[in-house]
């Protein structure tokens, strides 16, 4: 195991810069609700048994197929922001002639550290950071180990123009190798102008931790980005909450939303949502049309692979919500998009 892969531990004037937060209580980061995971000492055992060795249908039967990456289509000029999503919560934009990257994870393993390794949907995803152009600006949701990886941070850093974290990610990027004057960290609702583009970063109901010690030491949440003729929205990881509707009065309405689905379970419902209820938060947040993300990727909890595409799909027909499903490396124009079912074996 490469200790690398935890990042850097907050120092006492780390704490003491995120002690100014007003989400920062009894030496943590607080959720604006109060959030729990429901796991017992007594179904630890049975619960970890099965995430690790009952994986029929919670992995495809072949690695999923990557859209090979066409740098000229990608950079050409265009009326309306156009992205590729490469599985799991990656999603590589263009917008107002600049290029983002919201949570690079395209490592081959979620759990770096752990003693059973939880691998990519998809093969040598790492080397697509080779074929990438220069990146105008990275953002980074969180800190968990499938948002925040160290071998794709270290692929990226010489090509990374800036960095947008949430506040505490900054640190573990620094113990990477990136500058300090390359970061800017941010606390809920507060607000950056990049490029031309408004961009403000949204709570979450989730929690964040690398290890055992620094649990909730990183703030979490999701992006808005606003330009004169878009507004777009990136939901970032959490549980169903009262901050969908704050978020679509307060930003709203958006003209697209990428709405985390996949990896939810009984026992962490509040920090996970079901695909039923990510389609209603983004009715919540005004949100015209939706995608699905933080699937396709990885198995990080007990459902099918397919099982958050399909329900997602159930929920957003059944109350008629504007939505697309585009395949992984694909070129997507969200307003011209033609969905079609790739995901069945």
């Amino acid at each position: 195991m490469n200790k690398k892969h935890y990042g850097a531990k907050p120092t006492n004037d780390h704490i003491t810069q995120y002690a100014k937060s007003p989400n920062w209580n009894n030496d943590k980061f607080q959720n604006l609700e109060e959030t729990i995971m429901s796991i017992s000492i007594q179904n630890l055992p049975k619960l970890l048994y099965k995430q690790f060795f009952k994986k029929q249908d919670r992995e495809p039967k072949t690695h999923l197929p990557i859209e090979t990456f066409n740098k000229e289509q990608f950079l050409s000029p265009s009326e309306n922001t156009k992205f590729i999503w490469y599985g799991h919560s990656v999603i590589l934009l263009r917008m107002q002639n600049k290029t983002l990257l919201i949570d690079p994870m395209l490592g081959p393993d979620a759990a770096p550290i752990a003693p059973f390794p939880v691998k990519r949907f998809s093969k040598n995803t790492l080397d697509l950071i080779e074929e990438f152009p220069e990146i105008d600006l990275v953002l980074i949701t969180h800190d968990h180990y499938d948002h925040l990886d160290y071998k794709s941070i270290k692929k990226l850093r010489s090509k990374v123009k800036h960095f947008y974290v949430a506040l505490g990610v900054g640190r573990h990027l620094e113990k990477w190798g990136v500058p300090n004057d390359q970061i800017t960290e941010f606390d809920w609702w507060e607000k950056s102008s990049f490029e031309g583009i408004d961009i403000s970063f949204t709570p979450t109901r989730h929690f964040s931790g690398r290890g055992l010690t620094d649990r909730a030491k990183c703030l979490w949440g999701g992006w808005a980005f606003k330009t004169p003729s878009e507004n777009i929205w990136f939901s970032g990881d959490g549980g169903y909450g009262k901050h969908f509707k704050e978020i679509g009065d307060r930003l709203g309405p958006f003209d697209f939303g990428f709405m985390e689905c996949g990896q939810y379970n009984q026992n962490w419902h509040l920090i996970h949502m079901f695909p039923k209820e990510s389609v209603q938060a983004a009715r919540d947040a005004k949100v015209q049309c939706i995608m699905p993300v933080h699937w396709a990727g990885f198995s990080l909890a007990q459902h099918s692979w397919q099982e958050p595409m399909e329900a997602f799909l159930d929920a957003a027909q059944g109350n008629k919500s504007a939505h697309i499903h585009p395949k992984l490396g694909e070129l997507v124009d969200y307003k011209n998009h033609e969905n079609k079912v790739w995901w069945k074996d």
